[in-house]
């Protein structure tokens, strides 16, 4: 068992571990956990898009496919350039204790080598949240972003993450909540505080 908590605890650092490339963009910034996250909702989405997949692998492999970055730190494109991960030390490491370690490193594993429908689709969400990220500090005024976003539509693999990816260009990222600008923006908070004898 306590193995097991050490795992939890290990999980845990990926809250504290921000995602690097950031402060090349020169604006933003996301923990490995909160990019997980986003990841993880990507996958299920894509997953509803596609017919005859294991909606389970693909959920694993959002799950733990940066899970090894609790111990390697991220790595963003620039440090790649100068720096060797030894990631298969640190899976072996995080995973030799657990008895459930074999599944996750199975996960990585598949993840890494993009052989796999479920592999590319998990691929597909991990660049579809950077996809999303930039787009949401472009809209805010950053320069960089779109020439980013540019080389992240390349790495995706599914025509549905292609579609998807297209269709966050045409939307702006605050439309979800901002789209309808009426009369709520002026009175709505008077309206509910009206019932309170305000």
């Amino acid at each position: 068992m306590k193995d097991i908590v050490n795992f939890l605890f290990e999980v845990g650092m990926l809250q504290k571990t921000p995602r690097t490339g950031f402060q090349f963009l020169g604006s933003g910034c996301e923990s490995v956990a909160e990019h997980i996250l986003r990841t993880i909702f990507i996958g299920y989405t894509l997953c509803k898009l596609e017919k005859d997949v294991d909606e389970s692998r693909v959920l694993k492999m959002c799950l733990f496919h940066d899970l090894p970055e609790a111990r390697t730190g991220d790595m963003n494109y620039v440090n790649k350039k100068y720096v060797t991960v030894d990631e298969e030390k640190a899976v072996r490491e995080l995973t030799e204790t657990l008895f459930f370690g074999i599944d996750i490193k199975s996960c990585i594993d598949e993840f890494n080598e993009r052989k796999t429908r479920e592999a590319l689709i998990a691929g597909d969400a991990d660049q579809l949240a950077l996809i999303l990220q930039l787009k949401e500090y472009g809209d805010l005024g950053n320069k960089y972003s779109k020439e980013w976003i540019d080389f992240a539509i390349q790495r995706l693999c599914t025509e549905n993450a292609r579609e998807t990816a297209r269709r966050i260009m045409e939307t702006d990222s605050s439309d979800w909540w901002f789209k309808d600008k009426g009369e709520w923006w002026i009175n709505g908070s008077r309206r509910m505080n009206s019932g309170s004898g305000d």
